[in-house]
């Protein structure tokens, strides 16, 4: 006679192990469940519904099949505070918190300063601005309408009112405005390169560009110091072999006091420099 007995949480999760990362096979339970990850060890025993699991079983095969685990539960940590995600944004990274770093240690916080954010996405580099500076007045811009309303949204969850969305591209929507510091983290991988496969859930035109992945910074370098004060900083994310090609272009875009900054792997990972003419921002 078939065993009848529910499945339960800690059979769901040996199963779900042996397929993809511990993490995040707990996580995919939790967000079903609607419970945190230290409830599934308290509560390991637990019978869990027919519907539940055959949901459960669902989202896994896709986590499976390469999908993030932030666009399956539409979720992702950065910063200090959750974002909603979608395909149409990038998956907020930790590599990105450096920029965002880099960035406050160039910012006032007690001066009304202004910043522009290029390729803004979830948000997560404006919000997490404008959360750590609520004096800042934030100018966060995106060419995808889609993209800015993911943005928009996770302002609105987190009572931010100090950003202002435009939509348009890279530069071209400040207008005439100058800012205290313009930081981006645009497409830097270059066209063909292996690594997009892995990536091929995310949008293709905030990832790639360019045979070499840096016409896109070519151009935020090219444009960006027409709209930075004397003595505002640009910050730039770039790939990890991209650090000497990048300083270059600070460089020869007149930009002083260049440096880049490490990840937590100790790579090359964001660029700055100054506008010259002014003191420097702190």
């Amino acid at each position: 006679m078939a065993d009848s007995s529910p499945v339960r949480v800690d059979d769901l999760l040996k199963v779900a192990r042996a397929k993809v990362e511990h993490a995040d096979a707990e996580w995919l339970l939790a967000f079903v469940l609607g419970k945190s990850r230290s409830w599934l060890y308290a509560r390991g025993d637990d019978p869990v519904a027919d519907d539940v699991a055959q949901r459960y079983a669902a989202l896994l095969a896709r986590r499976v099949a390469g999908e993030p685990l932030a666009y399956l539960t539409g979720r992702k940590g950065f910063w200090r505070f959750e974002l909603q995600v979608t395909p149409d944004t990038l998956v907020p990274r930790p590599e990105t918190e450096l920029l965002v770093e880099l960035a406050l240690a160039h910012l006032s916080r007690e001066d009304v300063i202004r910043v522009a954010d290029l390729g803004t996405g979830s948000g997560a580099i404006a919000l997490a601005i404008a959360y750590e500076r609520p004096r800042a007045e934030i100018i966060a811009v995106d060419d995808s309408a889609a993209a800015l309303e993911v943005a928009q949204s996770n302002a609105r969850a987190l009572r931010l009112t100090n950003v202002e969305f435009r939509h348009g591209h890279w530069c071209e929507p400040l207008g005439e405005g100058l800012f205290d510091a313009i930081a981006s983290n645009p497409p830097y991988i270059a066209l063909g390169d292996l690594h997009l496969d892995a990536l091929r859930y995310e949008p293709a035109s905030a990832l790639s560009s360019g045979h070499d992945g840096l016409d896109a910074i070519r151009d935020i370098v090219r444009t960006a110091p027409a709209h930075l004060k004397p003595g505002g900083a640009l910050l730039i994310e770039h790939g990890r072999d991209q650090g000497a090609a990048v300083r270059a272009l600070f460089t020869d875009a007149g930009l002083i006091d260049i440096d880049t900054g490490l990840d937590m792997e100790r790579r090359e990972r964001v660029t700055s420099g100054i506008k010259p003419g002014g003191p420097s921002l702190g």
